[in-house]
């Protein structure tokens, strides 16, 4: 257990140990209790039961008990919880694209990345923003989680991390074939590292050395991107066709309702990355990807293409 990574895990944590103590106290005491019941009065010692009736202290006693302590347990979570309802007026504010499967994360200069990066000591206040399904935005380590809605107004929810380092984000709602793959990081940052690398602006640009590969290039956006959690490397089919080994064959597909043969060039790589329900390849269905148009740029897709090609060897 990440003790104090984020201001709510002091909240969240009483309340969870608060429920648990008095789910262990009771635990043991009433298997404490049936033992000594089973011994006391087993038919040896007491051969003829007595009937035991109309106790009004014991009714009251065990109503009024469970009552106390179901409103303490309500209490704490309570004052655990509101917090996270009020965001801040003030903070760094990012929003979060969540599709089947992967999470990016764009921030208000027009940066994005797979990964949350965030100021240690700062309030951060997510935008929440499901382009698909129903997913839910989880960081076990900051006790936050917050359900991702599509269409849903002021979707949002916030944190303030209290120490540096990397954590864990998870879909915590079922969103489909690949859901256990949706993961990502938060990455806290000194404050003055993170504004460095806020207003850095060549992170802005896609940087490629001369002597870059661009079939890696292309293998790091793909990744950067969650393609693989639809799209296999290695011929099996997953929620949509393989990319292994079809660059440069005729493949068939499904255009207005039409069957037809058409060329996988570059083409027809980018047409599927814009519009990827213009052509469907035959044995899959319409409706289970976005467009990229906007988040991937043509110069991306040509590293993309070098990729592919590089799975023909």
């Amino acid at each position: 257990m990440i003790l104090g990574a984020s201001t709510f895990v002091e909240g969240v944590d009483f309340a969870f140990m608060f429920i648990l103590g008095i789910a262990f106290f009771f635990l043991i005491s009433i298997t404490a209790v049936m033992i000594f019941f089973i011994y006391r009065y087993n038919k040896k010692r007491n051969p003829k039961a007595t009937q035991v009736k109309d106790s009004t202290t014991l009714e009251i006693t065990w109503t009024v008990i469970p009552l106390i302590l179901v409103m303490g347990m309500f209490y704490y979570g309570y004052v655990g919880w509101i917090p996270m309802k009020k965001p801040p007026e003030e903070g760094v504010t990012i929003t979060s694209h969540a599709r089947m499967w992967s999470f990016s994360f764009e921030y208000e200069n027009g940066r994005v990345s797979d990964k949350l990066y965030v100021p240690v000591d700062t309030a951060v206040i997510i935008n929440l923003n499901a382009m698909d399904v129903l997913h839910a935005f989880y960081i076990p380590a900051f006790r936050i989680k917050e359900d991702m809605v599509p269409g849903l107004a002021n979707n949002r929810t916030w944190f303030e991390a209290t120490k540096t380092g990397s954590y864990s984000v998870f879909c915590a709602e079922y969103c489909g074939l690949q859901h256990s793959y949706m993961l990502s990081e938060v990455v806290v940052m000194e404050q003055d590292e993170f504004w460095e690398w806020y207003h850095d602006p060549d992170a802005m640009t896609l940087e490629v050395p001369d002597d870059a590969d661009p079939a890696i290039l292309g293998r790091q956006i793909i990744s950067s991107k969650g393609c693989t959690a639809c799209h296999s490397l290695d011929g099996s089919s997953l929620v949509g066709p393989t990319f292994a080994g079809r660059y440069g064959e005729t493949i068939t597909v499904i255009t207005d309702g039409q069957e037809r043969e058409v060329l996988y060039d570059e083409e027809y790589v980018k047409r599927s990355i814009y519009d990827p329900d213009y052509d469907i390849t035959e044995g899959f269905r319409p409706g289970q990807m976005l467009s990229y148009e906007g988040e991937i740029s043509e110069e991306e897709i040509e590293f993309i293409v070098a990729f592919l090609e590089s799975l023909n060897e």
